[in-house]
């Protein structure tokens, strides 16, 4: 069986992976709050957690169990909700949530299937397991790890010793170098809300601490236990979550269930840029995975560039990574169009050295090196199966993709002719005007031009405009 190591952020360390049972390999990964669009920053824990769930299913014969959430109840939910019902929406402002996270859910899901991303096994909702999160609240405050005050429900952070582990922070260094909620109702300002009051505007559940929703960390501790038990082998998300989502559900969980491990591997994709800097709306830098597909990159650009960079490491989108991508994704389908058998292919097993690229911490940049060789080596079968199983272009998505560029090569072909002929005439003629204004017009519809003394060869390009041809026959 193939060794897989991974970085345990627990621990610091690359360890050999080693699951709790090889039967059901589990992983929970930490979802949307669906309140509006996923940015692109949101997308690369998704391309992420989807290369390691593919691995997984591999190396365990499918055996694997992924979990991610929706936190469907949340305050930045309930504003978007209020604010469409102030700006004349129709509906109670119950029925404006549940639209809204209706259609927020809708767009993620849209939107990462384009990027070729798998649904998870399970696909929890937060506000169908308030019962249990209500039920671990009990059961923290029964241990004396949690304590309630005016209706708000606390956890205790000095009643647990190892809070901080996982960030490597002490408490008392994080209350110094941290802006913490002072609240008159917190024993300390690092205790974290475990259950808060709801008014009667605002969504709420009848509980022991009286009518009130929970608080954010307590709902992926929550789920987490019901969907996958107290220990499972990974949990994931982005960097940005480790403190202090991460650290909490830790501290939560192993207090409500000291017996268990809890997560056994821990791992972080870093954060993303956009050409060099943070991506901020202040910077106009900041845009949704859907204003890219709007824009016509194709999802497969998108993650085949998140590909290109290790999870551990900051990645920088570029649209000159973009381009890149998007050239070579031509390349590698014309190669396929013109040699490969996809009935062939279908029924390859991944390319080893791609397996134990992804098998070393995830390293989806050798894997990526690997992939080019397929092609360099004319090994076209391999290379579309491959391509498929690092959910790049799917075997589906290359037929449509072959059959469109095939379509447009027939198109080409008599502008091809076209442009021979004013090229012969301008021999003749010594004067290549119309032939660099009919190339000119060619590499505006996104055509690629090959000119040599064999012939002319079009090609269309990423860009490829079939519209645009009009009138230059």
């Amino acid at each position: 069986m193939v060794t897989i190591r991974l970085h345990n952020a627990k621990t610091r360390a690359k360890e050999v992976f080693t699951p709790i049972d090889p039967e059901n390999v589990r992983m929970y990964v930490c979802g949307p709050t669906v309140y509006d669009r996923a940015h692109l920053g949101n997308a690369r824990p998704v391309v992420v957690f989807d290369t390691l769930y593919r691995l997984l299913r591999h190396v365990y014969g499918g055996k694997v169990t992924y979990v991610r959430n929706f936190t469907d109840v949340d305050d930045k939910i309930n504003a978007t909700a209020l604010a469409r019902q102030q700006a004349g929406a129709a509906g109670t402002l119950e029925a404006l949530i549940a639209e809204r996270t209706e259609e927020t859910i809708g767009w993620y899901h849209a939107d990462m299937d384009a990027l070729g991303a798998l649904r998870p096994d399970v696909e929890p909702r937060a506000t169908a397991y308030i019962g249990a999160m209500i039920g671990m609240i009990e059961g923290l405050i029964a241990k004396g790890y949690a304590y309630s005050v005016d209706g708000h429900v606390l956890f205790d952070v000095r009643s647990y010793p190892d809070y901080g582990r996982l960030s490597g922070r002490s408490v008392d260094d994080m209350i110094a170098g941290a802006r913490v909620e002072v609240a008159p109702y917190k024993r300390d300002p690092m205790d974290f809300v475990l259950w808060k009051p709801s008014d009667e505007n605002l969504p709420g559940w009848d509980s022991p601490w009286g009518r009130g929703r929970p608080g954010w960390h307590i709902e992926c501790s929550a789920m987490s236990l019901e969907l996958l038990g107290p220990s499972f082998d990974i949990h994931g998300g982005g960097i940005d979550l480790q403190f202090p989502h991460h650290e909490n559900e830790i501290a939560q969980s192993c207090c409500a269930h000291p017996e268990a491990d809890f997560a056994r591997v821990w791992m972080h994709n870093e954060m993303l840029q956009v050409e060099g800097k943070k991506m901020s709306k202040s910077l106009g830098n900041f845009f949704t995975v859907r204003d890219l597909l709007d824009q016509g990159v194709p999802g497969e650009v998108v993650r085949l560039v998140f590909l290109g960079t290790h999870y551990g490491r900051p990645m920088d989108w570029t649209a000159e990574k973009a381009a890149g991508a998007s050239s070579k994704l031509d390349d590698f389908v014309r190669l396929i169009g013109q040699f490969a058998n996809l009935q062939i292919a279908r029924e390859l097993a991944p390319d080893d050295a791609i397996i134990a690229a992804l098998a070393d911490d995830m390293n989806t940049h050798a894997a990526l090196v690997a992939l080019e060789g397929l092609a360099n080596a004319a090994r076209y079968n391999e290379l579309a199966r491959n391509l498929d199983f690092l959910g790049i272009l799917s075997f589906e998505q290359l037929e449509t993709r072959i059959d469109r560029k095939q379509d447009a090569l027939k198109l080409l072909l008599p502008y091809a002719a076209r442009l021979a002929a004013l090229r012969e005439a301008a021999m003749q003629a010594k004067d290549f005007a119309p032939v660099d204004a009919m190339k000119a017009a060619l590499l505006a519809a996104g055509v690629e031009v090959r000119m040599s003394k064999a012939g002319v060869e079009l090609l269309p390009g990423p860009g490829f405009d079939a519209a645009r041809l009009e009138g230059l026959l």
